[in-house]
């Protein structure tokens, strides 16, 4: 690999980001600084720490910001919930959003996995 864009999760992270974005973009105006806002913050939030985290010249810095992007991926997750909850999302649109993010979820746990399998 010669750049974090080689990662198929932060592949997969960018697509989700849009996904989200185009998803929020019908939230009610009143939430534009709330729900709105912070699930988007929190979708960016997952593939800059992959990028950030790479280009780190540390193991441990890299495994820090990956756990940061799981973190953001619950986070997400959480406020995607939220906005189904309220009748932001339809179900459909949650439904495939929200298994968009256990895959990238999945990615980050087996990526965390190899790199702690690679420090022993």
């Amino acid at each position: 690999m010669k750049t974090y864009r080689d990662l198929i999760v932060w592949q997969k992270a960018m697509s989700f980001v849009t996904e989200v974005y185009k998803s929020t973009a019908d939230f009610p105006k009143e939430e534009i600084y709330g729900l709105t806002m912070q699930v988007r913050r929190s979708s960016v939030s997952i593939p800059s720490n992959i990028a950030e985290g790479y280009g780190r010249n540390s193991t441990g810095d890299y495994m820090r910001f990956l756990q940061i992007s799981m973190g953001s991926i619950f986070e997400a997750q959480t406020q995607l919930e939220i906005s189904f909850n309220l009748g932001f999302l339809e179900k459909k649109s949650f439904e495939r959003i929200y298994e968009s993010s256990r895959e990238i979820e999945r990615m980050l746990s087996s990526l965390c996995d190899k790199i702690n399998q690679s420090k022993q």
